[in-house]
């Protein structure tokens, strides 16, 4: 066995679990409002989530194709440097998604992944490695930061509109019969946001494993993605999906909006809307800033409520480090990987990843998050999302 096809199957390793990351961290998106109003209970919610995002991650591969071929400048690339180069972007990638569900902070897996890429390739081959502009199907700022800028303000805009209709239209209904109506619909609009995140998340990773595979010669980019590749990256964002991601519940359930049926059922609609139409246009689109864009916009869209500035301020903060935090994780892993040389730098950083996602898991162990206290009050007083009210003896645990 070759060294190169050794670093090649540590890079389809490594790139199976972003994705299964990418699972955990997400779940909020889908299922955060629906687990808050009691709409589902929080077992159910991710078992629901996990088989739709399996299901999602069939219906289409534009987006993939743009992350195979329409951010990176590879095509002169020798093909052991695009290896490292993939597999830095992925590491860069699973640190930063690690080290923000650690405090439960929704941000951005998707464009964890795409800074680290950015920043390897930074690193190996200099600004001219990444595609920064292009057409319509390809470069970083159309396809990245333009996206990214808009997709909150539009999830937000639309959630408020609709929220306000809602609310308009039901004004003389009773109130019990409204918020029971609306919890019934939050089962069928959370789970068409699960669905639209295995669509567009899933494929990020089968672009990615089809990069590394271009990169080692067993498929030119003409090629279709196999068959194998989608199987395998269904499954691991599924059974991410499955395993909760409850500190990052709780924040988007709990923190920036009181959540009310209504509401939930407008972020959820809104959410699943914007995500799919992205999807069908081959825009990675960042699931978590359209999720919480919404929810946000169901705050501003009902009269009266509370919306929580400063928790959205953490989050906007942390939405502005994804990038280059990611990037720069990446670009230190493709210097370890070159000055060590070959499969011994790829091990060195292999090692370092391992290290510190034990060190991230341990440190969430001294203040766990899960079903039995992913609902607790809100205090903005302490830590509330990463170390809540613990429930009496006896309450049902669960999760991670």
């Amino acid at each position: 066995m070759s060294s190169e096809f050794i670093v090649l199957l540590i890079v389809i390793a490594t790139a199976l679990a972003f994705d299964f990351t990418n699972g955990f961290h997400d779940t909020a998106n889908a299922m955060a409002t629906s687990i808050a109003t009691g709409a589902l209970s929080p077992r159910v919610a991710v078992a629901v989530s996990a088989a739709l995002n399996l299901v999602g991650a069939f219906l289409s591969v534009e987006v993939a194709k743009t992350v195979s071929g329409g951010l990176l400048q590879i095509g002169n690339v020798h093909h052991m440097d695009l290896l490292h180069i993939v597999f830095a972007g992925l590491v860069g990638g699973i640190v930063w998604n690690l080290f923000t569900w650690l405090f439960g902070i929704p941000s951005s897996s998707s464009h964890a992944l795409f800074g680290g890429l950015i920043g390897a390739a930074l690193a190996a081959l200099g600004t001219s490695g990444v595609l920064w502009t292009g057409d319509q199907k390809t470069g970083v700022i159309n396809k990245i930061i333009v996206p990214a800028l808009l997709a909150p303000f539009v999830a937000a805009m639309v959630a408020a509109l609709g929220t306000f209709a809602v609310y308009r239209l039901t004004r003389r209904s009773r109130p019990d019969r409204v918020q029971t109506g609306f919890r019934w619909g939050q089962i069928g609009s959370a789970s068409l946001v699960s669905l639209a995140h295995g669509t567009n998340d899933a494929q990020k990773t089968m672009g990615v494993i089809f990069m590394a595979l271009v990169a080692h010669g067993t498929f030119t980019n003409a090629d279709d993605i196999p068959f194998w590749v989608k199987v395998c990256c269904a499954v691991a964002i599924a059974a991410g999906t499955y395993l909760g991601g409850w500190r990052i519940i709780r924040t988007l359930g709990k923190g920036l909006v009181e959540i009310d049926p209504a509401q939930g059922f407008a972020a959820e609609t809104s959410s699943a809307a914007i995500i799919l139409t992205s999807a069908q246009f081959g825009l990675p689109l960042s699931t978590t800033q359209t999720a919480t864009g919404s929810i946000l916009g169901t705050g501003l869209g009902k009269p009266g409520a509370e919306v929580r500035w400063a928790v959205m301020g953490r989050m906007a903060t942390a939405w502005l480090f994804t990038l280059p935090a990611a990037a720069v994780v990446g670009a230190l892993c493709w210097w370890i990987a070159d000055t060590a040389g070959g499969l011994l730098g790829v091990l060195i950083d292999f090692a370092i990843l391992i290290a510190l996602s034990a060190y991230m898991y341990l440190r969430s162990r001294r203040n766990p998050v899960d079903t039995s206290n992913v609902n607790a009050d809100w205090d903005e007083s302490g830590p509330a999302a990463a170390a809540p009210t613990r429930p009496t003896a006896g309450a049902p645990t669960g999760g991670a």
